[in-house]
């Protein structure tokens, strides 16, 4: 009789992932988890003694592949970074559950909006945004917390299926507040007509 395959860490990761993914984040537990990988608890609580370990590496992964999707290129998009503020509604729209255990659970809660704004990790996304609006680090960051609230409403409203997708939708209301922020940004003022 072969042996049997051994359960690695990395599988119980992507196990809970997958749970998240199709039924929230309430039904992650151990022996949900288990199940999935059709196995005992022993070798999930081998890797992570409580729930709450568990919980925070499958956060992580999910954190690492949302990452990695806003900042995929975006072809249809006329603007590097308006392909980030797309991607990221989009993500919502394609994976409801995950957005919600990014960013509207406890695992999101000590993360002031200044830190968000604010984080070193943000530079791949502003670097776009000076070279093509002509702005300085100090003044995309400022337009990017601004972005960012109408981007992060938009993906909720979304994740919690209060409004359909609508990417030409979103895209125009994204270039309008881009624009906007640009304008205001470089003291330009808006001519009525």
């Amino acid at each position: 009789m072969p042996p049997k395959a051994k359960i690695t860490r990395d599988m119980i990761i992507e196990a809970g992932l997958q749970i998240v993914r199709t039924e929230g984040t309430e039904n992650l537990n151990v022996r949900r988890t288990a199940a999935e990988l059709d196995c005992s608890t022993q070798p999930v609580m081998y890797h992570f003694k409580t729930v709450s370990d568990l919980k925070a590496a499958v956060y992580a992964r999910a954190n690492d592949l949302h990452t990695a999707y806003i900042l995929m290129p975006d072809a249809d998009a006329a603007d590097p970074f308006l392909s980030v503020g797309l991607r990221y509604i989009r993500f919502a729209a394609e994976e409801p559950h995950l957005f919600r255990l990014l960013f509207q659970s406890n695992q999101f809660q000590n993360v002031s909006f200044q830190e968000l704004t604010q984080s070193d990790g943000l530079t791949p996304v502003l670097a776009p945004l000076c070279e093509s609006a002509d702005l300085s680090a100090a003044q995309a960051r400022e337009i990017f917390g601004i972005l960012f609230v109408c981007v992060h409403g938009a993906a909720s409203l979304i994740a919690n299926n209060a409004i359909p997708y609508d990417r030409a939708y979103f895209e125009n209301m994204l270039t309008a507040a881009f624009e906007g922020a640009v304008m205001r940004m470089k003291g330009t003022q808006h001519e009525t007509v």
